[in-house]
């Protein structure tokens, strides 16, 4: 059976930055993505996009950002019983991983930023730290 993942729930977010360093898509960004990414302020769109990818045949529903958006990922999921897939993207990796490099915070809050994802209700995680937690758990 083949599932679909709606990407209904993309807010133009400032937490993409590093991502679009690393590729160095920023040179070639015609517009800010707010033409069709979703606005910060608003968690009233990104319910009706949800519903309307769910009456499309959406299986599955991606919050993008992640911890900026803990209340939509919960709203998504109590409203509608479907599963929730968090991307934590590379701003919200990169904020964790500097913070543990300069001793601002330590690395147990690599976990606990990924636990938050699984109390608002994600069903799974989409993370750059995705094979350092695999690592910890193997050993």
């Amino acid at each position: 059976m083949v599932q679909i993942l709606s990407y209904a729930v993309k807010y133009a977010s400032n937490f993409y930055g590093p991502f679009r360093d690393a590729v160095g898509s920023n040179k070639f960004l015609k517009s800010d993505k707010k033409n069709y990414q979703m606005d910060f302020r608003n968690s009233s769109e990104s319910i009706r996009e949800v519903a309307l990818d769910i009456k499309e045949g959406a299986d599955l529903i991606m919050v993008k950002p992640g911890m900026p958006y803990l209340d939509i990922i919960k709203l998504v999921k109590d409203s509608f019983k479907i599963p929730v897939f968090a991307y934590q993207v590379s701003g919200e990796y990169s904020i964790i991983k500097l913070g543990v490099k300069n001793k601002l915070i330590n690395r147990e809050s690599i976990l606990e930023s990924l636990i938050s994802f699984k109390r608002a209700g994600a069903t799974a995680i989409v993370s750059y730290f995705a094979l350092e937690i695999a690592k910890k758990l193997k050993n």
